[in-house]
């Protein structure tokens, strides 16, 4: 049986029953592997006989479908639910703060001969916190022990599908687990405690200090939601010749960001206004930013609304229903270049205020949930130059094209160096530039080099795969990709955007 690399082999068990003879086939009715001469036995009469290799490819086949699975979108989710509950948990603090702060306030209003009912609301309070710590925290321990059982299916799936020696009975005891961890676990919601303080009357003072609700904590069983379509996305292959087929002029003196709706594109470049065209070119819609200054990078959210960094201001800013707000405001630190991930987040590239530093922050709405800077030794991922376009790849990595450092720099979810691309092997005597960055249905990442005049097109694992060097480009900047995997190029002199088919529409 061919397997992948060439690497596998096959062992065929022998027949229990006849035991000279090995089970080179398989007994779809009895779900057992047979040999020869149990197929003309009575015992299979009329059953559905099929070869043992087959049938150990499909398994095989499983177990990928499985893998791909549990690592693509199943272990992340686990993954940003136990994040999104350590945020929770660290807001805790700050809330039930609030709370004794209040009491704090109300009781010194008081005189000194209340200060046992102050204590005793504090008190209470505190009980309220432990309470609602010690379920998030057993939640929290649940979680962990499902992802400590995941990474031993991953393993034990890997070891599977990376064995010199793949044989039947592996593929018989596998029994899927994944439907089991399908069902995404349960979402805890509390309703924090409230204060609301009453008139003083030293008649009744404990009734009158206050009212303090009482912790609610329910379960959701249904708070946490995944996409559970695990169809693979269908491959396409590069066309020969990748061609223009269309062209759009824009108002700006140098075009610098582009990000796609399904049919329309948004641009922004050295002005401040950003303008929303059609694919022939109309102009649809424009924008200005609330300051008044020029948008350093813009993307779309998961929900369609446009969001534009204010290096000026130091804001990340959405506009939602053509009203502006600021969504993230930063002191110290630069907004830079911006994407929207695929579980709805915000990733934000900043530079320190003295420019000695560089940073990849993951904002879940407002709250900052992940700080990307150092590699395991400690030393930093990226250039100190502010430069850098971002996007998320299909298998959640994390690409940066480092202009300052001459490479692509790819980290996976958790921010861990997966590789670093320099250029084509080809052209080591020419300098790499890379600007815009962007990845597509095939979880290709595109760069585009500014100076050189084309397109640079690498595998998910940094490995070259071809130049878009053919179509007239002049200055390649920002790059973005529809839904149709059309790319589009925004042009930084001329302040066209062209758009090229690269793919093939034939599966």
């Amino acid at each position: 049986m061919p397997h992948e690399h060439g690497k596998r082999t096959t062992n065929c068990p022998k027949c229990p029953d006849h035991t000279d003879k090995h089970c080179e086939l398989f007994c779809e009715k009895c779900d057992i592997p047979v040999c020869s001469t149990c197929v003309i036995s009575d015992k299979h009469e009329g059953h559905d006989i099929s070869d043992i290799l087959k049938k150990l490819s499909s398994k095989t086949k499983d177990f990928q479908n499985d893998l791909e699975e549990l690592e693509t979108r199943i272990y992340p989710r686990y993954e940003e639910i136990i994040s999104n509950i350590q945020s929770e948990k660290a807001e805790l603090e700050t809330n039930y703060g609030k709370l004794t702060t209040a009491a704090d306030i109300r009781g010194e209003i008081w005189h000194q001969e209340i200060s046992t009912v102050v204590n005793q609301w504090k008190s209470d309070i505190e009980h309220m916190k432990n309470k609602h710590m010690v379920v998030l925290n057993k939640h929290t321990d649940d979680i962990t022990h499902s992802i400590i059982e995941l990474r031993k299916i991953i393993q034990d799936l890997r070891a599977i599908l990376e064995s010199n020696d793949t044989s039947l009975k592996q593929a018989a005891t596998y029994k899927s687990r994944n439907e089991e961890f399908r069902k995404l676990p349960c979402k805890i919601q509390v309703a924090l405690p409230s204060f609301s303080p009453q008139k003083v009357n030293k008649e009744q003072l404990n009734e009158l200090f206050g009212t303090l609700s009482s912790l609610s904590i329910n379960t959701d069983e249904h708070g946490y939601t995944m996409n559970t379509s695990v169809s693979s996305p269908l491959v396409k292959s590069l066309l020969d010749e990748p061609r223009p087929t269309a062209t759009i002029d824009t108002s700006y003196q140098y075009l610098r960001s582009i990000t796609c709706l399904s049919d329309k594109v948004w641009t922004s470049g050295t002005e401040e206004v950003m303008n929303l065209y059609n694919h022939q070119g109309k102009l649809l819609e424009s924008i200005q930013t609330e300051s008044g200054n020029m948008p350093w990078d813009i993307a779309l959210t998961r929900d369609g609304d446009l969001v534009y960094t204010d290096p000026e201001k130091s804001t990340v800013n959405m506009v939602k229903n053509k009203h502006i707000q600021t969504v993230i405001r930063l002191q110290g630190w630069i907004p830079r270049y911006v994407c929207s991930t695929s579980s709805g987040n915000l990733l934000v590239t900043m530079n320190s205020d003295d420019d000695r530093q560089f940073k990849v922050i993951r904002y879940c709405g407002s709250t900052e949930t992940q700080t990307i800077q150092f590699d395991d030794q400690g030393q930093p991922l990226y250039s100190c130059d502010y430069i850098k376009y971002i996007s998320e790849n299909r298998n959640l990595d994390i690409c940066i094209a480092d202009n300052k450092a001459k490479s692509v720099v790819v980290v996976n979810q958790s921010g861990k160096l997966r590789f670093r691309y320099t250029g084509h092997l080809s052209n080591t005597k020419e300098s790499f530039n890379p600007f815009g960055i962007i990845t597509d249905s095939q979880s290709q990442i595109l760069t585009a080099d500014c100076t050189k005049h084309h397109i640079h097109i690498v595998d998910k694992d940094g490995q070259f795969v071809r130049y878009i060097d053919n179509c007239n480009l002049r200055d390649p900047c920002g790059l973005c990709v529809d839904t149709r995997d059309n790319l589009f190029v925004a042009e930084l002199d001329t302040a066209k955007v062209k758009k090229i088919q690269y793919l093939s529409t034939q599966y």
